[in-house]
């Protein structure tokens, strides 16, 4: 049966959608995606560059929170290390703020290779990512940021003054907020393995005790040198965690996506020419 028919037949009940493509369409499709991505981004840090200066005043404000009145500056030791921060910055904000577009288009890509009714988490799969990524990135500015800052910063003795350049402070809050934005995306993840069949409800609580250990690792690497930081990422990840184990058997029950692949065991009673041709 060709391949068009048995997508439109109608005892297929999950119809892929389009016609099968080849190595080089595949390739032609992901550069035409990614250059609209390029354009996308581009036209954000064109205009994320002319409000840079409010986004610098939001992110610095947690640390001038923790600081006197009379340290509440940032330094920069190059001629044009704050020209080279207004554009950071512009580049961030545009990957942040169009970051639902970019996942739309990584989806779009990946969606010929799906059936009709995982197609339909297109919407679902999408706002949760979005969700959670500034969900992350939220909860490491209001939660960890505050408690760190004030940490680091009244670290050491009197003597110790702390003299932060534009440089070195945005990057670290820029890096931790994407880190926590990604950190966050675990849920999302896991729920995209369950629903395409990858994983189970039952396999997920069965390796509970190793994806722990692999949260406290990896909080325990990425997180600030500090119990405190390690156990504010370590915690919301755990819990996220035990509800996409929730939200995988809750699929299940609705029959969503694929059940997972289970390799047949063959007939003992069975000899080597059965099902087979002899010809």
């Amino acid at each position: 049966m060709a391949q068009e028919d048995f997508n439109q037949h109608p005892k297929n009940p999950m119809p892929k959608m389009g016609l099968k493509m080849g190595f080089f369409e595949h390739a032609d499709e992901l550069r035409a995606r990614l250059m609209r991505c390029l354009y996308v981004f581009m036209g954000g840090f064109a205009g994320c560059y002319f409000v840079a200066e409010p986004i610098l005043e939001f992110l610095r404000r947690p640390l001038f929170q923790a600081l006197p009145p009379n340290q509440q500056k940032l330094y920069f030791t190059s001629l044009f290390e704050g020209f080279m921060t207004h554009l950071k910055i512009a580049g961030y904000a545009s990957l942040f703020l169009f970051s639902p577009y970019f996942l739309y288009e990584i989806w779009r890509f990946v969606a010929p290779g799906l059936y009709a009714r995982e197609r339909k988490l297109v919407v679902p799969f999408i706002a949760g990512a979005t969700f959670f990524f500034i969900g992350g990135a939220a909860f490491a500015y209001g939660v960890l940021f505050p408690v760190g800052f004030k940490y680091f910063v009244t670290y050491g003795g009197p003597a110790d003054v702390p003299l932060l350049t534009m440089d070195s402070y945005y990057s670290t809050v820029l890096k931790l907020m994407l880190l926590f934005g990604l950190a966050f995306e675990t849920p999302v993840l896991v729920c995209l393995l369950g629903a395409l069949g990858v994983v189970d409800s039952s396999t997920l609580r069965a390796h509970r005790r190793t994806a722990v250990l692999i949260i406290t690792v990896m909080s325990a690497l990425f997180a600030p040198p500090d119990a405190v930081s390690m156990l504010m990422l370590m915690a919301p990840l755990i819990v996220l965690y035990e509800g996409a184990i929730w939200v995988v058997h809750w699929m299940a029950l609705k029959g969503l996506g694929r059940k997972p692949s289970v390799p047949e065991s063959p007939d003992p009673g069975a000899g080597p020419l059965v099902g087979r041709s002899r010809t």
